[in-house]
């Protein structure tokens, strides 16, 4: 496994439009068609993927396995863009693991943050 083209402090940034399909609104009622908790977890981890996968190996790519101190703290509608940021903070070099630091904010004000962790693996 080469890891030799991650280093700590490589960062990403990825802009995403809400859509419909990203919202939990189950009851049809106007005003609750906003981005949710799990659809922004798939955006952050989305990001993560699209920093680092591209530098691996043609035969690895990485999986998710943790996601610590996830804060949803702010709305965002159908339409409105957000910004999905992440920093590599962590390169386990021994372990193939990788950590992430990601931050998703909307016209500058914090909507979500996480950190990260993922694990290079074989596709063999």
């Amino acid at each position: 496994m080469n890891t030799s083209k991650l280093e700590v402090g490589q960062s990403g940034r990825i802009d995403v439009q809400i859509t419909t399909e990203m919202t939990t609104n189950r009851t049809g009622n106007k005003g609750d068609d906003v981005l949710s908790t799990p659809a922004m977890l798939g955006l952050m981890e989305g990001a993560c993927i699209k920093q680092t996968d591209h530098l691996l190996d043609e035969d690895t790519s990485t999986v998710g396995y943790a996601v610590d101190g996830l804060r949803h703290v702010a709305r965002t509608d159908v339409g409105e863009t957000v910004e999905i940021s992440t920093s590599l903070t962590e390169v386990d070099r021994e372990k193939g693991r990788l950590t992430y630091e990601i931050q998703v904010s909307h016209n500058g004000n914090t909507v979500g943050k996480a950190v990260h962790k993922r694990a290079i693996i074989s596709r063999g």
